[in-house]
C-alpha cells in the first residue's frame, strides 16, 4: 500500500470534484472549488475522521470493500478505479465479472434526480444505488448482504418482499425475474454468482423450479409498473431503463403521467423521503 500516492490521489480527485457534480448545493460560504473532506466521506459511507486519516496518511490498510466505496463515493472511472486498487495494495477487479462498480457518468445523472426515483441495477439484479425518492418509493434496497442482494433470491425465499406488488401481478414479476436470471447465468456459465444463485434457489423454492423448468426467456415487459405502496397506496408509474453496456448495469427512473393521482403521490412521497432525511 502506497500512503503517500493514494493520499494524493484522493485529495486531488476530491478537489477536482463540484458540489454539484454529486448533486450538493454549493452553498454562499464555500470559498474554494472542490468537496470537503466531510462531504466525500458522507459519499463514501464512512466517517470524516476515517477519510481524514487516510487523506492524512494515517490510515492502516484498506480492504477492497472500502477501496470500492471511495471510487464510488468519488465517482471514478474504471482506469481511476483501477489504479485506487494498485494504490490500496490490491489486485485489480476483474472487469469482466465485476458488476458492483457504477459508471461515473451513470452516477453523475443520478446526482441530478434529485425529485425523480432512480436506482441503479446489475445484471443479477442487485441494487447499487438509490436517491432518496427511489429509498421512499420502494424502500432501501441497497443495504442487503449475500444472497440476498439479488431481487431473485428475496422474490423466492422471503414472501414478504413480494409485497410491494399487487398479487396479480406476482406470477408476471416471478417469471420476468427468473427470465433475467436466465440471461445473467448464460452470459456467466458455470462458476459464475448467477450460476451461485440459481442452485441456491434450486434447493430452496420449489416455485422457483417449476418457473426455471420452463426455459422462459425474454419474458415482454411494460413500461408501466403498479406498486403498492404501504403509505400511499397504488401507484402506476413509467420505468424507463438507461442500459451500460460496458458494466452490464442500468439506471432505472421512475416517472408518472403529469396531473395523474399517481403523480400526486409520486411527488408526496418524495416530500416525505426529504423529510426523513432531514429529520
Amino acid at each position: 500500500m502506497d500512503r503517500a500516492q493514494l493520499a494524493d490521489f484522493l485529495r486531488t480527485r476530491r478537489e477536482a470534484l463540484q458540489p454539484e457534480d454529486v448533486g450538493l448545493p454549493r452553498g454562499p460560504r464555500r470559498r474554494t472549488g472542490g468537496l470537503r473532506r466531510e462531504e466525500v466521506a458522507a459519499l463514501c459511507g464512512m466517517s470524516t475522521d476515517y477519510y481524514s486519516r487516510i487523506e492524512q496518511q494515517r490510515s492502516t490498510n484498506l480492504s477492497e470493500q472500502m477501496l470500492a466505496a471511495l471510487a464510488r463515493g468519488l465517482r471514478l472511472s474504471l482506469d481511476e478505479r483501477d489504479h485506487l486498487f494498485r494504490l490500496g495494495g490490491h489486485a485489480v477487479p476483474d472487469r469482466a465479472l465485476r458488476t458492483d462498480h457504477v459508471d461515473a457518468g451513470i452516477m453523475r445523472i443520478l446526482d441530478r434526480l434529485t425529485d425523480t426515483p432512480a436506482m441503479v441495477v446489475n445484471g443479477l439484479g442487485e441494487t447499487l444505488l438509490q436517491n432518496q425518492p427511489a429509498i421512499a418509493l420502494v424502500g432501501d434496497e441497497s443495504g442487503y448482504a449475500g444472497l440476498r442482494r439479488y431481487v431473485a433470491y428475496r422474490w423466492f425465499t422471503e414472501p414478504e418482499s413480494r409485497s410491494i406488488y399487487p398479487e396479480e401481478d406476482h406470477d408476471f414479476h416471478g417469471r420476468a425475474f427468473t427470465a433475467d436470471l436466465r440471461a445473467a447465468y448464460t452470459r456467466g456459465g458455470p462458476g459464475s454468482p448467477a450460476a451461485e444463485l440459481v442452485d441456491t434457489l434450486l434447493e430452496r423454492s420449489e416455485e422457483f423450479v417449476q418457473v426455471w423448468s420452463e426455459h422462459e426467456v425474454g419474458v415482454q415487459r411494460t413500461k408501466i409498473k403498479r406498486i403498492d405502496h404501504p403509505e400511499v397506496g397504488l401507484l402506476e408509474v413509467h420505468c424507463q431503463n438507461l442500459y451500460d453496456v460496458d458494466q452490464s448495469q442500468s439506471l432505472l427512473v421512475f416517472t408518472a403521467v403529469p396531473g395523474s393521482e399517481s403523480h400526486e403521490k409520486l411527488a408526496l412521497l418524495t416530500v416525505l423521503g426529504a423529510q426523513r432525511v432531514s429529520g
